[in-house]
């Protein structure tokens, strides 16, 4: 590949030319060229990741002066998580100038998301070294100032839990709580059932690997029970 053409591509002009090169070098792709002069890309990627999570924090700190740690931290990851940043991949055309194994491109690793993922991570992190935090700014947040708005609209930052307990206490001004129901299966395959009750009533059930999961799953299930419910009521009660 033209690394130089892939520059123009992407918008960027890297000083060191292989930093780019190994941003954009996937493992597979040694273990079938082993005389390949450079690394792969898995260092950059886990500096990439560190920057990202620098950046997106520090533009939200700063965006949403009023907004508390939690909500900030859920909107955080909502921006860098693995199926956002491959977006951005696919956005900027990262996958076509992957160096790749023959066997990983046939098996569609150009369309993988965690490939597309890592690439992005480490193109961030190569950036870095080879200019500033600042050059790493500039490139990312244009991508997900678009992202936020509908981020937000939308509410896909906030976990089933945080949803339930916002229409909960608006509601009925009451905070969820969760309650083990289950248990099954061998030490190595556990199953766990969980209750989400507003009170004493239980709004819905869930299981899962471990309770975390569980009480996720109960929260959605609770969530679109009591959606349902206050459809149906069309006004606010005074209490449960």
């Amino acid at each position: 590949m033209d690394i130089q053409s892939i520059q123009t591509k992407l918008g960027l002009s890297f000083r060191d030319k292989t930093l780019l090169q190994r941003a954009l070098t996937h493992r597979s792709y040694l273990n079938e060229n082993p005389e390949h002069p450079l690394n792969d890309n898995e260092r950059l990627e886990f500096l990439g990741d560190a920057a990202l999570d620098f950046i997106t924090g520090e533009y939200l700190y700063h965006r949403f002066p009023e907004m508390n740690e939690g909500e900030l931290t859920s909107l955080r990851s909502a921006l860098v998580r693995t199926e956002k940043l491959a977006e951005f991949s696919i956005k900027i055309h990262l996958g076509e100038h992957l160096f790749l194994g023959k066997g990983e491109e046939e098996s569609g690793g150009r369309q993988r998301l965690p490939i597309l993922c890592g690439a992005f991570e480490a193109l961030m992190g190569a950036l870095y070294l080879d200019q500033s935090i600042q050059a790493v700014s500039n490139f990312f947040i244009p991508l997900i100032k678009p992202e936020i708005e509908e981020i937000l609209e939308t509410k896909s930052h906030k976990d089933s839990k945080s949803l339930f307990q916002e229409l909960a206490q608006s509601w009925y001004k009451i905070t969820p709580t969760y309650k083990s129901l289950a248990e099954s299966g061998p030490d190595h395959a556990k199953e766990f059932t969980v209750g989400a009750f507003l009170n004493d009533v239980c709004y819905g059930q869930g299981s899962g690997p471990n309770k975390q999961q569980a009480a996720q799953a109960a929260a959605q299930a609770a969530l679109e029970a009591l959606q349902i419910e206050i459809r149906r009521q069309g006004a606010r009660p005074e209490r449960i």
